[in-house]
């Protein structure tokens, strides 16, 4: 069977689906696989590298010769629409906001796998993309952070005097957040966190950060399925920015990672809370791109907000896992490899729908939208 492997289209993304390392893999499990030419140019992989793994570099992929595409971002319609029926896509759906492409996914009778929705499970986290490019954003956020913060992270004791450490403070404690709380805490910071899911307390402390303990008394609420955390109710999303405020006026770097799966980010920090930080310190929000943990973000831009003394500067970041396309790449093509390898037997994927991996990732197939809130929200759409 063809699989091919695209030059992404989004502008900004350095990522791609394939490297050499997961191509001998899939070539081993009798697939061929061709790789457009420049496909993975932007995160350190070259052409000739594709070629000695296996790989046929083509110059164009024509998506309706395909029996399998593997992407990063979501596709566009009109790629969507141009699949042949039965073809099978593995990469991010974004299904919550795409959609126009899952429409055109169903309505080609094409295979789609969402990698968001690979089921939280010991067996998928091979294939659990959500978390290994939360990873790499979480790295990448506390380094953006330090980068714009005009004092240094570790204590130092000088001669000239002593320099205090920065306070650096998190908020949600999923893979993203504790990685910024590890990196944060590797470069001397002194590191706290929140997060309304009261069983991150322990996660924190291993990572060596300092949890912040909300009178919420709505841990059992907070906890959504998969792990993820669950929207708060207006009433208690209140308090919680309340009781949050005195934390964040405190803190010197401040970084929201709080996302709810196919949902719009949660409101963590308004306004008012951003200005009761002091002159010079950064705020990086890594939710920007679904409406942001806090109040006023703009994807992609750095905001000056005026507070007594100067300004804070507040980060909405995009594309933070494309920052560092080699490594992410790395990651997501291996997690793409490991959910294709599943269904794959005598070089020919033939998906187990029998299988939870299988049946949970699944967007859409044989003409219909399998996953159900995506398909609420079509049918509401329409």
């Amino acid at each position: 069977m063809q699989v091919g492997v695209r030059r992404e289209q989004r502008a900004g993304e350095r990522r791609v689906a394939a490297t050499p390392e997961t191509v001998q893999q899939l070539t081993k499990l009798g697939l061929d696989v061709a790789v457009e030419t420049s496909a993975g140019a932007g995160a350190g992989y070259g052409d000739a590298a594709f070629a000695a793994a296996g790989a046929s570099v083509v110059p164009d992929l024509s998506p309706g010769s395909l029996d399998v595409l593997l992407h990063v971002r979501p596709l566009e319609p009109e790629t969507a629409a141009g699949l042949k029926p039965g073809t099978i896509t593995i990469g991010f759906g974004s299904p919550g906001s795409e959609l126009p492409t899952v429409d055109a996914l169903a309505a080609a009778g094409v295979t789609s796998f969402a990698l968001e929705l690979v089921p939280r499970i010991s067996r998928a986290q091979s294939m659990d993309a959500l978390s290994s490019q939360s990873l790499v954003s979480g790295y990448r956020a506390v380094l953006e952070a330090a980068l714009r913060y005009p004092r240094f992270f570790p204590l130092y004791m000088t001669a000239a005097g002593t320099i205090p450490p920065a306070r650096v403070l998190v908020l949600g404690a999923g893979v993203a957040g504790l990685q910024a709380i590890g990196t944060a805490k590797r470069l001397g910071a002194r590191v706290s966190a929140n997060d309304i899911r009261a069983a991150s307390a322990d996660e924190v402390a291993s990572m060596g950060g300092t949890f912040i303990h909300l009178d919420l008394d709505a841990a059992a609420a907070a906890e959504g399925s998969g792990g993820y955390a669950r929207e708060l109710g207006q009433d208690r999303a209140q308090r919680q920015r309340a009781l949050l405020a005195p934390h964040v006026a405190a803190a010197d770097v401040l970084i929201t990672t709080a996302a709810i799966p196919g949902r719009a980010a949660p409101l963590l920090v308004t306004t008012e809370m951003v200005a009761g930080m002091r002159a010079g310190s950064v705020v990086v929000d890594l939710a920007a791109e679904s409406g942001g943990n806090v109040e006023g973000v703009i994807a992609g831009r750095d905001l000056q907000i005026p507070v007594e003394g100067g300004s804070v500067t507040l980060v909405g970041l995009q594309d933070a896992a494309s920052a560092m396309p080699a490594d992410a790449s790395r990651l997501f093509a291996k997690n793409v490899a490991n959910l294709l390898a599943l269904m794959t037997a005598d070089g020919t994927v033939v998906p187990d729908f029998d299988d939870e991996v299988v049946a949970g990732a699944c967007l859409t197939h044989g003409g219909c939208v399998l996953h159900a809130a995506t398909a609420e929200a079509l049918e509401a759409l329409k």
